[in-house]
Order: structure tokens, then C-alpha cells, then sequence
């Protein structure tokens, strides 16, 4: 009797993570990578560009998109923020739309007033989509379930599944609901590759999120970061970056007092860069006024927007 060597089905595609701003993308991201790729602040919005992470396992590889959070848009940043979610729903073999459960837990009135958003960036999804909930080590056990049912009835969604990005909590399950709904396909990464973003990209994104966490009110969402040179020696890199602001009110917050502020910005930074990059890094920062920047089409091209 003939037998024929069968290999196990591999699977692969693109799945894009969309949602409201500050529900745990870049975290989710994170995990599933094992290692940080997307900053992450507790603010809204502090993803900006679209972020590649390449998740393999034994018999699936999964392009994940961390996306920027979709959200009712004014400026043209947030604009191009928003159109940027969007294209890639159009990508996606399957989308995932993640959202935070704590956010409005035990308040529909709330939930109430994001059923037309939320429901319109769902009607322009084609594919399987996957609802997670996230942050529900937030949540008290009975204010679950009013939530589920609530997002539930948004969309027809293939599966949902409750979970804690930060704890790690039902994570499995969803990386095992989305590896289901991908296609047959070929491996397109090496094992060994987490991304394809740039190093230069990386260094401007963790200099960026010490901004957020080290600044307040308006002025995180009035900087962008531009590397200026990126020079590898033998034993170390040198990074020159500038970091644009709109307003010199706020170029002075960004250095502070007799430069403190900006010395831990790039303090801080400098000690994740070497961490990232596995040698010693040289970080020198200029702080920049560039007037409504936000609103500049080329210095958004710039920034990858």
C-alpha cells in the first residue's frame, strides 16, 4: 500500500490590528514579536505610521500591521494617520479590531455615541475579521459580557475573544483564531526577522515616545523626530537626530530648565537605543521650531505619512 508523505498546511498572510486609539495595539504587537518594536505611551495616538511585524510560528507566518488608532480627524496629520488605519484594511487577509473593554465598561450611554464611527470603519471591512477586547484584567467579571454583546453587534464577526495584552492574558487563543482564518501560503520572512522597519526609524520612534512620557499636554502630539545621520563606527553609533516642534514655547519646554528636560529625553532614549542596537550609541539632540509642521505635506512625506 502506497503512502504519501503529507507536509502540514502552512499558512500565511497579512493581518491588520485597526481600532480606537489607546486599546493596546502596539502592545499586543510587542508581545507577540517578544521584543519591543512599537512604542508604546499611555496617550492616545501615539502611533503614527503603519508598523510591520513579522509574527512566525512552526506552520503559519503572520504579516501583523500595527496601525495608527482610527478616530474623528481634523488636522491633516490626523488625517493621514486615519487614511493610513484604513489602506490597511484593503491589505488584510484578516483584520482584527481591537478595543479597549475598561474604556466605557458599565456606560452605554458612551459606548452608544461610537456605534456610527465604529461601524463605518467595520463596513469597509471584505475579510474575516477577529474582535478582541483588550484590558480586561481592568474589568470586574460581570462587566464583561454587556461589552462583548455591545462591540458584538457591530460587525459579523468571526470570532471574539476577551484578552490582556499586558498580562498575556488569552493572547493564545487569538494568535490560534487568526492563524486559522489566514490562507495557504508560502513563508515570505526568515525566522529571524521581527521587521522590516529601519534602525533609523526605530531610534526616531523610541525618541519620540520618551517625548510623550516625559512632556505633557499638547506638546508630544507638536513634535516629530527627524534622524539626521546615523554613523556606525567600530565599537559605537552616532546618532544625530532633531526633534520639530511648532511653537518656541514649546521648543522650551523640550530643553527646560538650564537643558535638564532634554538631557533625559536623550538620556533615556540613548539607553534603549544601545540596548536595540548592542553597542555603545553616541545620541546628540537639536530641538527645532518649524511652524504648523503638522500641516506641511513634505515634512509629513518626510516622516513617512
Amino acid at each position: 500500500m502506497d503512502t504519501e508523505n503529507t507536509q502540514p498546511l502552512y499558512r500565511s498572510g497579512v493581518v491588520a490590528i485597526v481600532g480606537p486609539p489607546n486599546a493596546g495595539k502596539s502592545t499586543l504587537l510587542n508581545r507577540y514579536l517578544g521584543q519591543k518594536i512599537a512604542i508604546v505611551t499611555p496617550r492616545p495616538q501615539t502611533t503614527r505610521n503603519r508598523i510591520l511585524g513579522i509574527v512566525t510560528g512552526p506552520d503559519y507566518q503572520i504579516i501583523m500591521l500595527d496601525t495608527p488608532g482610527l478616530h474623528k480627524a481634523r488636522e491633516l496629520l490626523n488625517r493621514e494617520m486615519v487614511r493610513i488605519a484604513m489602506e490597511s484594511l484593503g491589505e488584510a487577509d484578516v483584520v482584527l479590531f481591537l478595543a479597549d473593554a475598561s474604556a466605557f465598561a458599565g456606560n452605554k450611554k458612551k459606548l452608544e455615541k461610537h456605534r456610527q464611527e465604529y461601524t463605518g470603519y467595520l463596513d469597509k471591512v471584505r475579510t474575516p475579521a477577529v474582535l478582541a477586547l483588550n484590558k480586561i484584567d481592568l474589568l470586574r467579571k460581570e462587566e464583561l459580557l454587556p461589552v462583548i454583546d455591545w462591540y458584538s453587534s457591530l460587525h459579523p464577526f468571526d470570532a471574539v475573544v476577551p484578552i490582556s495584552a499586558l498580562q498575556g492574558v488569552g493572547t493564545d487563543t487569538l494568535l490560534e483564531e487568526l492563524v486559522s482564518r489566514l490562507p495557504e501560503g508560502p513563508q515570505y520572512y526568515p525566522d529571524d526577522i521581527p521587521t522590516d522597519a529601519t534602525e533609523r526609524f526605530i531610534v526616531a520612534e523610541i525618541i519620540r515616545e520618551k517625548i510623550f512620557l516625559l512632556t505633557r499636554e499638547e506638546v508630544p502630539y507638536s513634535t516629530a523626530v527627524l534622524i539626521d545621520s546615523f554613523q556606525e563606527e567600530k565599537n559605537r553609533v552616532t546618532i544625530h537626530a532633531t526633534i520639530l516642534v511648532e511653537r518656541s514655547s514649546q521648543k522650551g519646554i523640550i530643553i527646560g530648565r538650564k537643558g535638564q528636560m532634554l538631557v533625559e529625553i536623550g538620556r533615556s532614549a540613548r539607553l534603549e537605543i544601545e540596548e536595540l542596537l548592542g553597542c555603545r550609541v553616541v545620541l546628540k539632540l537639536w530641538v527645532k521650531v518649524k511652524k504648523k509642521w503638522t500641516r506641511n505635506e513634505q515634512i509629513l512625506k518626510e516622516l513617512g505619512l
